[in-house]
């Protein structure tokens, strides 16, 4: 009888701790990034703009989620793209996380250094190599300190659509997902119980206000969305980009033609502000979960390079010398991932997808609560159908900075299986 009772007191110690082990904890960290000299910055494909002057910060921002023995990094860089050949030197000097969870998005500020590499026609570069150097470090930094930080905490995630001039479809104005998705991990404890410790807001949209055009190193609206949340809410926000391609954009039209625009700094702060606004209202009836399952898959995934002008960027570009092209340039590998956080479930995109795809992926996630990361783990330019690419003179551009007609059906099948074969969200 005396064994049974200590057979009895040693389970429920044994699923006391285990419980223990399984609470959520969260930690945030961001680093400055901005140059500290102006350095040429880049739109896209083409020869970079050199700046003239800067207009609010550059930051890379750091969210870390731990549950039992799963951890997982969500990193926001205030950036046109984020490639995995740069980003893959960041992952190494991370401790404490596997590579595989960790993922990095560019916010896509047309306003920032470029970290492709992009080479002009005679295949020169201008990318500032010592400044991308920086920004590695600094990535791991960020992240390392945010699991450093990490503390017992309370989810709320919330799916709504955000409302106000924000974002517009360029190519069909009303052709693009108003939705914005919200993720608050909230302090359960110590002298900051009670308030966020990072609020990330999902959206799909350019920031691409400045542009090149007003020749300032920039964060864009990125800048004005951060500050927002931060002064309203406290805690640390972070941008995620979604699908958006071909060619959602800002809404900066003056007039329903959209023969004028808005594209100053002031409109950076209107939209950027707006955005910060309905991240909070659309999150601020979400009911907190406290012990939300957290769930983290990756896949790696082959694309072919079809495009002749994409060959030329990867051959040519600096960045890729180690990047596992080989010397074909045919194809590139990339890593996709499936992450769970309570009710949400979020896919990442490796890449600028039009609006259909972002739309289509969502409809068969498990979830009532989907999230598609844009432009994470890597950048590969636009993501369209085999039917759309090529198919309209509209979308010759996108067709020319895609990697071919395949990208999307890969994609979608790839990142649907992995859809698949693993849990569904809490309801």
């Amino acid at each position: 009888m005396k064994t049974k009772g200590l057979l009895l007191l040693f389970v429920f110690f044994l699923s006391f701790f285990s419980l223990k082990a399984q609470v959520l904890k969260a930690g945030a960290a961001m680093r400055d990034i901005t140059p500290d000299h102006l350095i040429p910055i880049s739109g896209g494909m083409g020869t970079p703009e050199m700046p003239n002057g800067f207009q609010g910060k550059l930051t890379v921002r750091a969210f870390v989620l731990e549950q039992g023995g799963t951890r997982v990094a969500i990193v926001g860089v205030d950036n046109l793209g984020w490639p995995a050949y740069v980003g893959d030197r960041s992952r190494k000097l991370i401790k404490g996380i596997a590579p595989e969870n960790i993922l990095i998005g560019a916010t896509h500020a047309h306003s920032c250094p470029d970290a492709y590499g992009f080479p002009d026609e005679k295949g020169n570069c201008a990318t500032d190599l010592k400044y991308l150097d920086r920004c590695v470090q600094q990535i791991a930094e960020a992240v390392n300190e945010a699991i450093s930080r990490l503390e017992p905490a309370s989810v709320r995630t919330a799916v709504g659509i955000a409302k106000g001039k924000i974002a517009y479809n360029y190519y069909a104005p009303k052709l693009y997902d108003p939705r914005m998705g919200v993720i608050q991990a909230i302090a359960l404890s110590g002298k900051n119980e009670g308030k966020p410790i990072a609020t990330l807001v999902n959206y799909a949209t350019h920031p691409e206000i400045l542009g090149t055009a007003r020749k300032l190193i920039s964060p864009d609206l990125c800048g004005p969305l951060y500050e927002r949340i931060e002064a309203k809410v406290g805690g640390m926000a972070l941008f995620m980009n979604s699908a958006q391609g071909g060619m959602v954009t800002a809404d900066t039209r003056l007039d329903e033609c959209g023969t004028k625009e808005a594209n100053d700094w002031q409109e950076c702060i209107r939209i950027g502000t707006l955005m910060a606004d309905e991240a909070l209202r659309i999150i601020d009836p979400a009911k907190p979960e406290t012990d939300p399952h957290l769930f983290c898959a990756a896949k790696v995934v082959r694309f072919p390079i079809d495009n002749e002008v994409m060959q030329f960027v990867f051959q040519h570009s600096p960045l890729t010398k180690n990047a596992g092209l080989g010397t074909d340039f045919t194809s590139v590998t990339t890593k996709i991932n499936l992450l769970n956080i309570g009710k949400a479930q979020i896919l990442t995109i490796p890449g600028e997808a039009l609006p259909n795809i972002g739309f289509y992926l969502k409809r068969k996630m498990n979830t009532e609560q989907p999230f598609i990361f844009g432009l994470t783990n890597d950048a590969f330019g636009y993501i369209l159908t085999k039917e759309d690419f090529k198919g309209f003179e509209r979308y010759n551009y996108v067709s020319r900075t895609s990697l071919g007609e395949q990208t999307a059906d890969i994609l979608e099948t790839e990142a649907l299986s992995l859809v698949k074969q693993s849990p569904a969200p809490i309801r």
